[in-house]
Parts: C-alpha cells; sequence; structure tokens
C-alpha cells in the first residue's frame, strides 16, 4: 500500500473536509446509487405493478420528511410532535396554488416550502423558551390547531369534504401516472438529502450539534441560540411543506384525515427506528414505517386463510409503540447505528 493510498481519507482542511466525494470510491457509489434509483420503478414495476411503485413514491416523500425532521431531533435535539401539520400547511399550500391560481407544479412546491418554512421559525419561537417534553407540547397545540383551522375554515381547505389537488404537468405533459410521478419525487428527494448533507457539515449544522450536547456551552462559544433553533425549526418545516405539496398532487385529494397527530407520531418513529443525527437513518426509518403497515396487512390476510372468523383489532398504533419501545431499549442508535457497527466489524475482520 502506498503513502497516498493509505492517507488518501485524512484531511488537512476544512475544505477537503467539507467535500462529499473527495475519494473515486465515493464518486463511483453515488453514481451507482443514481443509476438505482433511475432503474429502480421499472423493477418495482416488474415485481409488484403500480402498488409496489406507489409504495416507493410514498416512501420518496415520507424521507423528505424525515430528512428535516431529523434535522430537527437527530442534530439540534428539539422534538416535534406537530409535525404533520407542517405536511399539511405544504399541502394545502400547493392545492391553493393550484387550483386558484393555476401555477405549474414547480412554482407549487417551492412556494409551499417556503411558506410552511417561514410558519416553522414561529412555531420555533417557544423553543428560545422551552425545551424538552415542554417544546413537544408546545409543538402538539400547533397540530391541534392546524386540524382545527382546516376543517373550520371551508371556503379556504374545503373543510372535513377535503380539496381536489390536480396532477403535476409541465407543459402538457402530465405526471398522472405512478412511474411518472417518480421521477419528481426520487431526483427531489436525491437534491434535498445532497442539499442536507452539505447543511449538517456547514457552520449551521455544526451549530446545531452543539446546542444539542450542550446549549449553555454552545452560548459560551459563540453560538447564537435564538437563530439557530428558530432557523432549524423553520428548515426542518420547509422540507415537510416540499414533501406535503408532492404529496397533494400525487394522491389527487387531501383531507384533514392525512394530517392527524398519529402521523406526527410516525414520523418521529422514523428517527428513533433509522437512526438521529444521519442522512441514511432517515432513508431506513421512512422505508420502515411506510413499508410496516403493508407487512402487517400481509400478515393479517395470512392469518385470516386460517382462521377465517378472527377479527382483527388495528394493531398499527399498538406495533408502532412497541416498536419504538424495543428501538430505544435495546439499539438507541437505530438502524443507521446497527449499519455502522457491521461495517465497522468488516473492516478489521477476521481480527
Amino acid at each position: 500500500m502506498t503513502a497516498s493510498s493509505k492517507y488518501r481519507d485524512l484531511v488537512t482542511t476544512y475544505g477537503e473536509d467539507l467535500q462529499l466525494f473527495r475519494t473515486g470510491v465515493r464518486k463511483f457509489w453515488f453514481g451507482l446509487l443514481v443509476v438505482g434509483l433511475a432503474a429502480l420503478p421499472w423493477a418495482a414495476a416488474e415485481l409488484g405493478g403500480n402498488y409496489l411503485l406507489y409504495l416507493v413514491n410514498l416512501t420518496a416523500i415520507a424521507a423528505i420528511v424525515a430528512m428535516g425532521m431529523n434535522l430537527l431531533l437527530g442534530c439540534a435535539g428539539l422534538i416535534s410532535l406537530g409535525h404533520a401539520a407542517f405536511l399539511a400547511v405544504g399541502a394545502y399550500t400547493a392545492a391553493i396554488l393550484a387550483n386558484r391560481l393555476g401555477l405549474p407544479v414547480w412554482m407549487t412546491v417551492a412556494l409551499s416550502g417556503l411558506v410552511t418554512g417561514g410558519i416553522g421559525v414561529i412555531v420555533g419561537l417557544p423553543a428560545l423558551r422551552i425545551k424538552g417534553l415542554y417544546l413537544g407540547l408546545a409543538t402538539l397545540a400547533f397540530q391541534f390547531i392546524t386540524d382545527h383551522v382546516i376543517v373550520h375554515a371551508e371556503t379556504l381547505t374545503g373543510g372535513a369534504n377535503g380539496m381536489i389537488v390536480p396532477a403535476p404537468a409541465l407543459g402538457s405533459f402530465a405526471f398522472d401516472t405512478d412511474l411518472r410521478f417518480y421521477y419528481i419525487a426520487a431526483p427531489l428527494a436525491l437534491l434535498l438529502g445532497l442539499a442536507m448533507v452539505n447543511l449538517q457539515r456547514s457552520r449551521f449544522g455544526r451549530a446545531l450539534v452543539a446546542i444539542r450536547d450542550s446549549d449553555v456551552a454552545a452560548e459560551a462559544v459563540g453560538v447564537n441560540l435564538a437563530r439557530y433553533k428558530t432557523l432549524a425549526f423553520g428548515v426542518s418545516a420547509a422540507y415537510a411543506g416540499v414533501a406535503g405539496s408532492l404529496l397533494a398532487h400525487y394522491l389527487g385529494y387531501i383531507g384533514p384525515d392525512h394530517f392527524t397527530v398519529m402521523k406526527s407520531i410516525e414520523y418521529v418513529v422514523m428517527i428513533i427506528v433509522g437512526g438521529p443525527g444521519s442522512i441514511l437513518g432517515s432513508l431506513l426509518g421512512a422505508i420502515f414505517v411506510t413499508w410496516l403497515p403493508e407487512v402487517m396487512r400481509f400478515g393479517e390476510e395470512a392469518l385470516r386463510s386460517f382462521f377465517p372468523h378472527l377479527v382483527f383489532p388495528d394493531l398499527r398504533a399498538i406495533v408502532m409503540g412497541l416498536v419504538l419501545i424495543l428501538f430505544i431499549a435495546f439499539e438507541p442508535e437505530g438502524l443507521a447505528g446497527r449499519w455502522r457497527k457491521i461495517r465497522e466489524y468488516w473492516t478489521t475482520w477476521p481480527f
């Protein structure tokens, strides 16, 4: 092994440390990821048809929300129990802009992110004075307020009847199928993932980690707590707003039932299961939580074939709670932490 290959991963400047692709190996794996994402919908269509593509698209949308949530919870240590409300703001903003102003999809997605990010900054103001459980309760209150507005502002949101949202289109080309929509959701999720990686490695991301570890120590070394905490809420909400606009365009209909408190709890579960502070953990958590109900449904159908008269209760909330408890107790670093341990084990194998 030459000296250059031995020390190729060592960095001597902050500029080198911030580079995403310092080596040819990383560039190769990223290129392989892009090729895999391009081929994924065709493989999914062959294996499971449109339904499998539907789940893949929902996973991409959930991953965007999870990345924003991970910045807030995993990096800054600020809990939010009302993230589904941010998703709702983005979805209804996109629906109103598309229906009443006829704006194209790229504008509705961008404006939904900006509007939701601005609201996130306002909701994050209580984080300047409170934290922990009390901050979680404050965000939960925002969830209830949003639910109330959605139901009672019928002239704006359609109330309990919901709103119809047109399919996204670029000119005369409509992304009105699962396969076509994938090429909006997946590239956008990849771009936002790269942006989040850069953000976490920047001065902003390092300041959030310092706040998470000790806000007193962070303030002592010059970190502006008010600025970074509110910006963390704003960026996290902006990601949820973008995901909400995509969800609205994809489903073609949105209503209050799409943005319940249970949905907010699911995003917290995504971070705990995937791994706090990890982009890979956000993706793994989104996959786990999105696909778990489908696995449960197939299991119930298998049991019904043997016990046709057995009545199954709604086990989704129960299973989510058990999964959360088990991961906190036995795998606090999540799936990303387990993958890191496996990779480190094989690095030194057989020693």
